[in-house]
């Protein structure tokens, strides 16, 4: 499995639209913020692909890689945070369940900017 994971790893970092990869632990909203405005502006929703970032512009893509599967998902950034300093991504539910980290809550993952 580790096998399988470092190889979907690799594969995910020939892509040459990666500005820049950083690793770290990603979370993710609670349902009670549905339809609460973002800092962007948007009202998050719980279905769609977005994300809460400290210093990256809204709008800017994300490819978010499940460090030990290599599964992965795209999202836009349409907030800020998160604010725990341990984690460097906030993602929607939607992006969470596609990741498979519902149950627990935080994931260790590689998140690339992507064009």
């Amino acid at each position: 499995m580790i096998l399988v994971a470092t190889l979907l790893l690799i594969l995910s970092s020939c892509h040459s639209d990666v500005i820049s990869r950083h690793d770290g632990i990603a979370s993710y909203y609670a349902d009670k913020f549905h339809d609460q405005r973002t800092a962007s502006g948007e009202l998050y929703d719980t279905s769609k692909y977005t994300a809460a970032h400290r210093d990256l512009p809204f709008g800017q893509q994300l490819r978010i890689i499940r460090r030990d599967d290599g599964r992965s998902v795209i999202v836009t950034v349409n907030d800020r945070g998160p604010f725990n300093k341990r984690r460097i991504v906030d993602l929607s539910k939607a992006a969470a369940r596609d990741l498979g980290m519902l149950h627990q809550g935080i994931l260790k993952v590689t998140v690339e900017v992507i064009e």
